[in-house]
């Protein structure tokens, strides 16, 4: 099977009803009816398609690593009502649920749901359109899933505590298809943090996951995705954000892992003073590449949506960007927002930033605007007079860059945990480096590097500016 031909084996024959079984045929068909995307495709401009490896890899192979030692690795930081752990697509552990029931509130695996609660999902599961250029891999999707959460919260009920999800990637020829479905009904509230990661750190592999977050009238959703493949898989995160009348959803997305990550965020707003807060992080080295596009829909009069990605690349890693703020006939007093910026630790890295605007009425307020520069030379003197070597004051000045993001996340403790990620990946880029050099202090494959020291604890990260 070539690189780029389809998955082979392994399509889902799981139980369920016959709507959903019809889906997942008709996914099929559709993935292989769909051809790949190609460079000169608008959708895809400036993406290497060649980094796209579908071949070779299975849903539902076995993974190496013992179920007790995952149960172990899945621990969230920070405090949480309930939580899901899944391997290989396979649910190896839920809790939680129970006490949420209480409440009539629905935690359950797509399994569990598929039992209990076939109507939510043959009403909610990907109902909203994958418009960015993704279609092909939203099939496939389609096609496999079978793991992940169903989150439906009633009508006022608001979950103090965040839920968190676990997806493993497990061996060298797994191939996972996560899904996160939350359904917010009028006034409710509710946090979802879904922790996606490979038991190997140089791991291979296929991730291709779908997020559909559902905010009711007055309701109040957080959704946050924190990805950590091994460095070669190939990942695409689709989402899709529909928001009624006085919602509110914030989605923050941090990359971190894959060798190549295509991540589409659709943000539709379909009632007045609904708002859409939309936030990006990543951080690349060696020759990753983020692929980002987005799409902020405002169909009706006073809606409101702020977008802000940013990017920090080292090495000859890659960032894409592209973005469109879309404004319907008839949606006056639209507030809109859209931010890409990237910050380039290594002169050999590249970031491509596309942001757009489609207006079709008057009486708006829309922005956009991308920057991409190197670190600042007087902030690195600055630092390295006050006794910071070159690299670790790069470090600190990349993390200043990112708290304007982690800021706004409400849950301080999941801010900490997303500044222990970034610290952590730096940890890994520190290894990499020194395992390439032989042990040397300094990288010598990108031109401007900057030389290695310890990489820093978090709690120096504290009170940094952007």
């Amino acid at each position: 099977m070539g690189k780029n031909g389809p998955i082979p084996t392994g399509r889902n024959g799981s139980p369920g009803p016959a709507w959903w079984q019809a889906r997942k045929a008709e996914a099929w068909k559709k993935f292989q009816a769909t051809p790949m995307p190609r460079r000169q495709d608008e959708d895809w401009r400036f993406a290497t398609i060649d980094a796209i490896q579908l071949g070779d890899f299975h849903p539902g192979s076995k993974g190496k690593t013992a179920e007790s030692k995952l149960l172990a690795r899945s621990s969230a930081s920070f405090p949480h009502a309930a939580k899901a752990v899944f391997a290989n697509d396979c649910l190896l552990h839920v809790e939680g649920g129970e006490e949420l029931a209480k409440k009539g509130v629905v935690f359950e695996s797509l399994g569990g749901a598929l039992q209990k609660h076939p109507a939510l999902l043959e009403k909610h599961l990907m109902a909203h359109p994958v418009d960015l250029g993704a279609q092909k891999f939203a099939a496939l999707h389609a096609a496999h899933a079978s793991a992940g959460v169903l989150i439906y919260v009633p009508k006022n009920v608001e979950i103090e505590l965040p839920l968190v999800a676990f997806h493993w990637l497990d061996g060298s020829e797994a191939a996972v298809f996560p899904h996160t479905l939350i359904v917010a009904e009028s006034h409710a509230k509710v946090t979802v943090v879904d922790f996606l990661g490979s038991t190997e750190v140089d791991g291979t592999g296929l991730a291709c996951g779908v997020n559909d977050l559902l905010v009711g009238p007055g309701a109040k959703v957080d959704y946050i995705c924190l990805q950590r493949w091994g460095s070669k898989v190939t990942s695409f995160q689709l989402n899709s954000t529909r928001v009624e009348k006085d919602g509110e959803a914030r989605s923050l997305f941090v990359n971190l892992g894959a060798a190549y990550a295509r991540q589409e965020s659709r943000s539709t707003l379909v009632g007045g003073g609904a708002r859409s807060e939309m936030l990006g992080l990543s951080v690349g080295n060696d020759r990753q590449e983020f692929d980002q596009r987005t799409l902020q829909c405002h169909d009706v009069p006073n809606t409101w949506s702020d977008l802000l990605y940013k990017n920090a690349l080292d090495d000859r890693s890659k960032s894409i960007f592209k973005g469109l703020i879309r404004v319907a006939p008839g949606a006056a007093k639209t507030d809109a927002y859209q931010n890409n910026r990237n910050l380039l630790l290594n002169p050999e890295a590249e970031a491509d930033s596309m942001p757009g605007l489609e207006i079709l009425n008057d009486d708006v307020r829309c922005t956009h605007g991308a920057t991409t520069g190197q670190i600042d030379r007087d902030q690195l003197f600055y630092l390295m007079a006050r006794g910071i070597d070159p690299r670790t004051g790069a470090q600190l000045l990349a993390h200043g860059f990112f708290e304007e993001v982690i800021d706004r996340i409400p849950d301080k403790k999941i801010g900490e945990a997303v500044r222990t990620f970034i610290v952590e990946k730096f940890a890994s880029m520190k290894m990499q480096r020194t395992k390439e050099e032989g042990m040397g202090p300094v990288r010598k494959s990108g031109k401007g590097s900057l030389p290695e020291t310890e990489v820093l604890d978090v709690r120096a990260l504290q009170g940094l500016g952007t």
